[in-house]
């Protein structure tokens, strides 16, 4: 069992990162067609029912989480008639939840006149309210039928989820494409969506009682146990409320401000975003089981605070990487990936990508926190951050559109994730952060001239297609990655990357003279 539990976690964390992969490629070649088919006042339409619908999903309460958690700590203890009354307990949670969900959907679709008439048409509003209507649907199914993949995930059976997964990440864009070859437009997307959505739901409930044999039983609610659960869901409720505060409020509010366009330019850079930061969470996934252990048995402040920036560098490496070649190539991409309407999308992209870096080259910090049994500091500071985030973003928004409003996440992000959090660790935690901004710094300095040069080359010689984009990009790739790896780098960072390369060499020659 052990065995197979290991093949399942291996195959799993691989399918995550084709799963990661093809995110990203199926978003690149996928969004520029769909952003011309549709055009960019029916793309924000839909962008912003998807945000707005969006807000019902923290009803979870981070219930998903503690299924998992309770349904793997029954298996381990081997209570199987508690797992299934306590299936039964999520399923009923759920139902309520999903109702509640349709019933605040539907609120949200006749009251959609009041909050937009004054940004909308008449046609538009109606648009408007059908996919609202759709996607509460959608979410009314998806509460109590989700419990299954949670199922699933405890089970550890990760390559079949992970599977379907990305059957659906194939699929749903190729069935989108000929849907909007045929004419059809938002509408005809969210109903694609929510019947992908329902028959992955459908499938996930199939293997859970052909396969796992999976039971759900009603009893007795237990409350004691309800309360449990609900004390660990609570920090997981409120960091799914600081998400969606920072990364869906925007559309709403340029929804009601400046209208569906200003929503479309938003939502291309919020696209972005997500790229970005998956690259740092595809990098951290291989460090982090390690680096997990390690902080929990190292009991030497030094030793903890050592690994903090060793690995920070390492993610820094790929990150600056990323954000010098967006600074200096950025914009010619986004003109000619989305198109010239879409020009705004850069410095909205650009208000995220700064910010961000900071927090996701120092994302073992959450580990750290996690083995010290300090997140409550974090989950406050970051809940409050979200709401303040939203006091600012209003009246920029207001005043300058899609740029005001990402000023606004920006500088609350630079508040919270940047400054109050690295005066924490340094503080609190005793990682020695004054070092760890000296590592960054003598790191950014090929950085910042390589970059610096690239961009002023890019503004006399303008990129004006996309093999002159590829070539360019080459070409910096080319100079950058040679001069980095011998100033940006010390020898542990290239003799870790060398690793993977020695290992393919090797496993090349031996085959070859088998």
């Amino acid at each position: 069992m052990g065995s197979a539990s290991g093949k399942q976690l291996k195959a799993g964390a691989f399918l995550s990162y084709v799963s990661i992969a093809l995110n990203g490629i199926v978003g690149l070649l996928y969004m520029p067609f769909m952003l011309r088919m549709l055009g960019q006042a029916e793309y924000g339409l839909y962008v912003l029912a998807t945000s707005v619908i969006a807000y019902l999903t923290v009803l979870d309460l981070g219930f998903a989480n503690a299924l998992v958690r309770y349904t793997a700590c029954f298996r381990a203890e081997k209570k199987q008639q508690e797992q299934y009354e306590m299936f039964g307990m999520f399923l009923l949670i759920y139902a309520v939840i999903g109702f509640i969900a349709f019933g605040l959907g539907m609120v949200l679709y006749f009251t959609a006149g009041y909050w937009f008439d004054a940004s909308m048409g008449t046609e538009d509003l109606q648009k408007f309210r059908i996919m609202i209507l759709l996607m509460a649907f959608n979410l009314a199914f998806t509460f109590p039928l989700g419990i299954f993949g949670g199922i699933i995930s405890a089970y550890e059976n990760f390559v079949f989820r992970k599977a379907v997964n990305i059957a659906c990440i194939v699929l749903n864009p190729l069935v989108m494409v000929l849907l909007l070859s045929f004419g059809y437009r938002a509408i005809g997307m969210v109903v694609v969506t929510t019947l992908f959505n329902l028959a992955a739901l459908s499938i996930n409930y199939w293997y859970c009682k052909k396969q796992l044999k999976i039971k759900v039983r009603f009893g007795r609610f237990r409350w004691d146990f309800f309360k449990e659960v609900g004390v660990y869901s609570f920090w997981i409720f409120l960091n799914a409320i600081m998400d969606r505060i920072y990364w869906s409020t925007g559309q709403f509010v340029l929804g009601i401000s400046s209208g569906v366009a200003a929503v479309a330019v938003y939502a291309v850079a919020i696209q972005l975003q997500h790229i970005y930061m998956s690259f740092s969470t595809a990098i951290s996934g291989v460090f982090l089981p390690k680096v997990t252990a390690m902080v929990t048995k190292e009991n030497n402040e030094k030793a903890i605070s050592d690994l903090f920036i060793r690995t920070g560098r390492i993610q820094y490496i790929i990150m600056v990487f990323v954000l010098t070649g967006f600074i200096v190539f950025g914009k010619p991409f986004i003109l000619l990936w989305a198109g010239p309407d879409y020009e705004e999308t850069y410095w909205i992209a650009l208000c995220f990508f700064v910010p961000l870096t900071v927090p996701l080259i120092q994302n073992l910090g959450i580990t750290i926190l996690q083995a010290c049994n300090q997140m409550k500091f974090r989950s406050i500071l970051y809940v409050i951050i979200a709401i303040a985030s939203l006091g600012i973003s209003i009246p920029l928004a207001k005043q300058y559109g899609g740029i005001g409003c990402a000023i606004g996440t920006a500088s609350a992000l630079i508040a919270g994730q940047i400054v109050a959090m690295n005066i924490y660790y340094y503080k609190k935690i005793h990682i020695d952060i004054p070092l760890f901004w000296k590592e960054i710094g003598k790191m950014s300095v090929p950085s910042v001239v390589i970059g610096a040069s690239f961009y002023y080359l890019s503004i006399v010689y303008a990129i004006n297609s996309i093999s002159q984009l590829v070539v360019c990009i080459l070409v910096f790739s080319l100079v950058y990655i040679p001069l980095f790896w011998f100033t940006g780098m010390n020898p542990y960072e290239r003799g870790l990357f060398m690793q993977p390369v020695k290992k393919i060499i090797t496993r090349f020659s031996n085959n070859k003279y088998d």
